[in-house]
């Protein structure tokens, strides 16, 4: 597994209401029925705050996720260009503005980073999946446009992707 010292993308959360579409909390398995989409590709639902894992049989693994909040989300295609253990997170300058305190870096593994434990950075610059350090806010639109994971699941999804796989986000 990769460790990343620096991370610049993803920015931190605020928190506002909002509820998962579809109830209860952990990932499973469910229909998902497409040919628009390869096995292992990642397909994120911004209005059903969830993300999807792609099994090519007809079937998908269904993930709660934080989306951005609005005006922060983003619509379309991406990659993922890497994949990171307790990345190190620097806030990028639209945070910065919004909460010049933060430091210029929060180290991996520290409870006040906002990444978590795993990474998957999108060819989007600014933008990854990953876990946080808000569990609360799953479930709802939080992000400056990062997918936002609980901790248990970004580790099972980081176990189960390539660097490479396709991800696309749609309304």
């Amino acid at each position: 597994m990769k460790r990343f010292g620096r991370f610049a993308g993803c920015a931190l959360a605020v928190v506002v209401a909002g509820s998962f579409a579809g109830g209860a909390g952990a990932r499973e398995i469910v229909p998902f029925e497409t040919d628009a989409y390869r096995a292992g590709t990642i397909v994120i639902r911004n209005s059903e705050r969830a993300l999807y894992l792609v099994g090519g049989d007809g079937r998908a693994m269904r993930y709660r996720v934080a989306v951005g909040r609005p005006g922060k989300q983003w619509l379309g295609s991406a990659w993922i260009k890497g994949k990171y253990v307790e990345p190190a997170w620097s806030p990028p300058e639209e945070v910065r503005r919004d909460k010049p305190h933060l430091p210029d870096v929060i180290p991996g593994g520290s409870p006040k980073n906002p990444m978590g434990p795993r990474a998957l950075l999108l060819d989007r610059d600014e933008y990854a999946i990953h876990g946080t350090n808000r569990p609360k806010s799953i479930g709802t639109y939080a992000s400056y446009g990062c997918i936002r994971m609980r901790n248990v699941d970004i580790i099972d999804l980081y176990e189960r992707v390539k660097v490479g796989a396709k991800v696309v986000v749609v309304p």
